[in-house]
């Protein structure tokens, strides 16, 4: 895999919400409890401008492209978001960076998470979604966070997210389900 990165920087960000798999519109539970947050991450299949634009109300937003954000699947009048989501994302955060990525590029669930973890060894974190299933594995470094289905498509539980918040000297993580 030779994914180009694109570099953003949120280090002056101390709560990050992180969504995925809207595939339409973000469900308005999750965007009720992203509004306080410093910067928004979505980690793929937007499934449209309409769930970007709708966080980009909320804070500065970043969003990877998915392997169902095709330019046939979405609306004519997005095209020109489309073509600016990348397939990957580094974002500094102060203490390190954490990556997103949709998460299809590994296609063996039960290896996702290791070779994750190989690709990006020095990252804080590594965010993705593709499965819509919520997953905070915090056990080994990096992390490897999937915030769920934050739309209304395959939520196994309802819509759901994540939030990173810095603490003193550390990063927390904590769920976001309605």
């Amino acid at each position: 895999m030779h994914d180009e990165i694109a570099d953003v920087d949120a280090r002056r960000c101390r709560r990050v919400g992180l969504v995925s798999d809207s595939h339409g519109p973000v469900d308005g539970r999750i965007l009720a409890a992203l509004n306080h947050c410093d910067f928004l991450i979505h980690a793929g299949d937007l499934g449209g401008g309409a769930a970007l634009s709708a966080l980009l109300e909320l804070a500065p937003t970043t969003a990877v492209r998915g392997n169902n954000d095709t330019i046939d699947r979405w609306p004519k009048a997005d095209i020109n978001q489309f073509n600016r989501l990348p397939s990957i994302v580094r974002i500094a955060l102060t203490g390190g960076h954490i990556i997103v990525i949709h998460g299809h590029q590994y296609p063996q669930a039960k290896k996702r998470h290791v070779q994750l973890r190989e690709r990006f060894s020095s990252a804080l974190a590594i965010v993705y979604g593709h499965s819509h299933r919520m997953v905070m594995d915090t056990d080994h470094s990096p992390w490897v966070l999937n915030p769920g289905a934050c739309g209304r498509v395959r939520t196994y539980g309802g819509p759901s997210g994540l939030l990173l918040e810095q603490k003193i000297q550390r990063w927390d993580v904590a769920l976001i389900r309605v």
